[in-house]
């Protein structure tokens, strides 16, 4: 039987993702420093107030720590959520070095790790994979707060005809995800939860934002 590889693979394959994560973990700062500005639009995107809880859903390294703790103030509280030891192992000496007490840190894939509150908001950065997992969308929104905000970024395919933007994501996406099924709309998941999604593209439609609100009960 032909093995599969990223191309062909619908379903994400954790085991791919994590020797990825392995590989990369010294040096994904450095990779990730020019989409700051989408990192810095998406928490934004938030609307954190001071004293709120945040999700970071595929924290990695914890390079949204900064940016997130300057809007939750030190009354907030921030669990990020990574399933790559030796990402979670940098996030932890990052948190030590800048004695953030009120972090929190799990190790464990999205769909199995257990949240210990219910946030105020949450945010998936980057993280391909666990947005096309329904059981790992599922687990966040449950420990999420009704009207909770939730923002999700990332690449994503531009149209066809904008085959320059895929060329430059088409690498991108294969250093950062296991599948590349459903890079055209990698937020199809969560629209099915948040009903008032609202998607914006940039970099030529190579990048997207994705915010919207928890519906309240009826």
């Amino acid at each position: 039987m032909k093995k599969q590889g990223i191309r062909t693979r619908l379903a994400p394959d954790r085991s791919v993702a994590l020797a990825q994560y392995r590989g990369r973990a010294g040096v994904y700062d450095l990779e990730l420093a020019p989409f700051e500005p989408i990192r810095r639009r998406a928490v934004a995107q938030l609307a954190l107030r001071p004293d709120d809880a945040v999700l970071d859903v595929g924290c990695g390294t914890g390079l949204s720590f900064p940016l997130l703790l300057g809007r939750v103030g030190t009354g907030g509280r921030i669990v990020g959520i990574e399933q790559s030891p030796e990402m979670i192992d940098r996030a932890r000496q990052r948190v030590a070095q800048q004695g953030w007490g009120n972090v929190s840190l799990v190790c464990a894939p999205v769909e199995a790790a257990e949240i210990p509150l219910l946030a105020d908001a949450a945010l998936f950065h980057f993280t391909h994979d666990i947005l096309q997992q329904p059981e790992a969308i599922a687990n966040v929104l449950r420990h999420l707060k009704p009207g909770a905000r939730v923002v999700a970024s990332g690449l994503k395919w531009a149209g066809p005809w904008r085959w320059p933007t895929n060329l430059f994501v088409l690498p991108a996406a294969l250093r950062s995800v296991s599948s590349l099924e459903g890079l055209a709309a990698p937020w199809a998941g969560l629209a099915k939860a948040i009903p008032n999604l609202d998607v914006r593209s940039t970099l030529m439609g190579g990048l997207f934002v994705a915010s919207g609100t928890l519906p309240m009960p009826a």
